[in-house]
């Protein structure tokens, strides 16, 4: 969940003369965003560390109407990670750890997956089961879970590996759960206070932190709190209210996957430290950025807490989004070219607009938007696909028809209408984005995959 979202990459397209700056093109695209409610948060853009764009959209809290400025406070979500495993590697360097070593050697509690190494969970190759959805079923909701109850209840069930160390990539919130673990175990320091210490401090992030709100509430001036909005009530909520994403509540004081909290402005200056030395060597800097290689020989595209890409038009890219109920973050790392591209929002429904700012940048056209076909299909067959399909426990796509209409819904966003091109493929017109279905032996719909962003993400009907 962490990750999941619907990353809107919109493909709006401005018209601009050949001699317009590339300045006013940005401001212009998010300018237009922000005016359709699809961009609330913070934009920060950087070239070789000098700031070429810094600006903030909308609220910070919708309750007293405090506008957000370029010191709100995010909580980063699954951006978080790249923290996390940098804390890994510095202790790999002070000699308290190797990336070889068994998770059980820090976690006696979970010997039953010995084969497990450090490794593994850099770079999620573990197999390990996702914990949110083992605890949505057999946790106490009235209690807040930390990552000791994680450990905990992993050693009580000893829930099975999804596959075997290193023969794939999965992503996996489980695995950085435990890396937090591991680095309170290592370090002798609690997770927060190691990354102040150590990373923080240092970098002269003053206005980063790890904070788990409802777990250890405390008043935090200029925080931008994360909202969602309610259809039935026509307003933004924070999550804590809805009760389908009220896993906000009880997951709040796990570590590690997520809960840094950072400003664009700090994150320029945790992106510079990268380009040094300054927190690790430059042969640990190379293996961070260095994607992983699996038993058949294949490589991933994840590192170590950054997925990694070679683009053909930009070179080297280290990036991360993250995602959680009331927020949607990237950064974006060009390190062949050194241009920054860090996004901060705490509006749920919103976009990411890191593809159209990438081609501005390179003065190449805005992407374009894919020409689809719509056919039309009998209302008895359109019948056919409605159900709740289940992705995890609590994330569930809902596929709903209205007036002839088909519609997707996504928990704790918005419904949007669906197409078909064809009997098992449809596509949303908000965003480049399809679901393509699979039936069973009975010739019955039985799953439903969302295609975005060159991802695959499958879900399992669960109710019709």
């Amino acid at each position: 969940m962490k990750q999941l979202f619907f990353a809107f990459s919109l493909t709006l397209i401005i018209q601009a003369t050949s001699g317009q700056d590339r300045i006013m093109k940005i401001d212009s695209l998010l300018t237009d965003m922000h005016a359709n409610n699809t961009l609330n948060g913070n934009i920060l853009i950087a070239e070789k560390g000098n700031v070429i764009y810094k600006k903030s959209f909308g609220f910070a809290n919708e309750a007293t109407k405090q506008k957000l400025n370029e010191n709100s406070i995010f909580e980063l979500a699954s951006c978080s990670k790249q923290f996390t495993a940098m804390a890994i590697m510095m202790l790999k360097e002070k000699g308290k750890l190797n990336l070889e070593d068994p998770i059980s050697k820090f976690i006696p509690e979970l010997a039953n997956y010995k084969n497990i190494t450090v490794r593994n969970l850099l770079n999620h190759t573990s197999g390990l089961p996702d914990y949110m959805e083992l605890m949505d079923s057999l946790y106490d909701k009235s209690k807040i879970a930390t990552n000791k109850d994680i450990i905990v209840l992993f050693n009580q069930v000893k829930p099975k590996v999804l596959f075997d160390p290193n023969v794939k990539y999965e992503y996996s919130n489980t695995g950085y759960a435990f890396l937090a673990s591991i680095i309170e175990k290592a370090s002798g320091q609690t997770y927060g206070d190691f990354l102040k210490s150590h990373i923080f401090k240092p970098l002269k992030m003053t206005n980063s932190f790890v904070y788990t709100r409802r777990f250890a509430p405390k008043k935090i001036d200029n925080y931008a709190f994360g909202y969602i909005y309610s259809d039935s009530l026509k307003k933004y909520e924070l999550p804590d209210s809805l009760t389908e994403t009220s896993m906000v509540i009880w997951l709040d004081g796990i570590v590690g996957d997520g809960c840094v909290n950072s400003t664009v402005n700090d994150l320029l200056k945790w992106d510079r430290a990268l380009y040094s030395n300054q927190l690790i060597s430059n042969e640990g800097m190379n293996e961070l950025f260095q994607v992983a290689t699996l038993n058949d020989k294949s490589k991933t595209n994840y590192g170590f807490g950054w997925g990694i890409e070679e683009n053909p038009d930009f070179g080297k890219i280290t990036s991360h989004s993250g995602g959680w109920p009331g927020y949607v973050t990237y950064i974006d790392r060009h390190i062949s070219n050194d241009k920054t591209i860090i996004i901060l929002q705490n509006h749920e429904n919103v976009s990411i607009p890191v593809k159209s700012i990438r081609n501005i940048l390179y003065n190449k056209p805005l992407p374009q938007k894919k020409i689809r076909t719509e056919i039309k299909l009998p209302i008895e067959q359109l019948k056919s696909y409605v159900g709740i399909y289940e992705i995890v426990k609590d994330i569930e796509l809902k596929i709903m028809l209205d007036n002839g209409q088909l519609f997707t819904q996504l928990t704790g966003q918005k419904a949007f209408p669906i197409f078909a091109e064809n009997e098992l493929l449809f596509f949303l017109k908000v965003v480049d984005a399809q679901l393509q279905f699979e039936k069973n032996d009975k010739n019955e719909i039985e799953k439903v995959y969302l295609l975005q962003n060159g991802n695959k993400t499958m879900a399992k009907r669960v109710q019709k």
